[in-house]
């Protein structure tokens, strides 16, 4: 379903100079798969993340990106999210006037529309949108709020995580979701993640600690330093992390 090939990319600093972040990333989800991905700061995980969903601020220098056998290098980030790419940010971003009921049904009835779909009436939003958000523990309220305008740092994640579940998307990637979160929120994002598991769905967790994959338990844990994937391996990996840091991954790396 995904498969990145060689990817390198760049961005240009404040003092525009091109820095090099991605040196060579090759990374391979079936149908059905949950990745996680962890390393330390700086190693190109949150980078590798934007650039799947599209963001433009960074130079691809080589390689591909293939999502159902279509190259998606090309395509805007609206046109990756109409083909089922969903990216859960690691800072969401704040739209005032924008309330959040209005931006929810907008987007889902966009993605209907691509999928030759009616659109859901503002009765049939609502009943829906109010079963999800019991599931992230938010109350009505925020839907009237503009978008992340004045929520704290778990409200915010929580959003991205209604989002979420109202849209479905095919592909997930959660960039970091877990930072900030109490051990509530991190049950939370665990059971809507884990409810959107099935034999067609991709997700990929960016993450810094084994604490969140608990609750997901991922297929496959990468290790990701000086923006290439090092090490892969099952579950036990992340615990092995966790316990002994990334170093040892990086001097075996050296040793191959």
């Amino acid at each position: 379903m995904l498969e990145i090939k060689n990817l390198q990319a760049s961005i240009q600093d404040e003092k525009q100079t091109i820095k090099p972040i991605l040196r060579g990333v090759n990374l391979t989800m079936k149908p059905g798969e949950v990745h996680a991905i962890m390393g330390p700061n700086g190693s190109g995980k949150s980078t590798l993340a934007n650039i799947l969903a599209g963001r433009e601020d960074y130079q691809i220098n080589a390689g591909s990106i293939t999502l159902n056998e279509e190259d998606i290098l090309s395509l805007s980030p609206e046109e990756r999210a109409a083909r089922g790419l969903f990216l859960a940010f690691q800072y969401p971003t704040e739209i005032p006037g924008v309330n959040n009921m209005y931006f929810l049904r907008t987007a889902l009835n966009s993605l209907r529309k691509k999928k030759a779909l009616p659109p859901l009436d503002a009765a049939d939003f609502l009943m829906l949108v109010k079963i999800k958000m019991k599931k992230v523990g938010l109350s009505e309220a925020f839907l009237q709020r503009a978008v992340n305008e004045g929520f704290s740092g778990g409200e915010k994640k929580r959003n991205e995580v209604l989002q979420m579940l109202m849209l479905e998307p095919n592909f997930i990637i959660l960039d970091e979701t877990d930072s900030g979160l109490d051990i509530d929120a991190l049950q939370m994002v665990g059971r809507c993640v884990t409810s959107l598991r099935n034999s067609t769905r991709c997700i990929l967790i960016v993450t810094h600690y084994q604490r969140l994959l608990d609750y997901i338990r991922p297929d496959v844990v990468h290790v990701m330093a000086h923006g290439k994937i090092l090490k892969s391996g099952d579950e036990t990996l992340a615990r092995e992390l966790e316990s002994k840091g990334y170093s040892w991954v990086e001097n075996e790396s050296h040793h191959d």
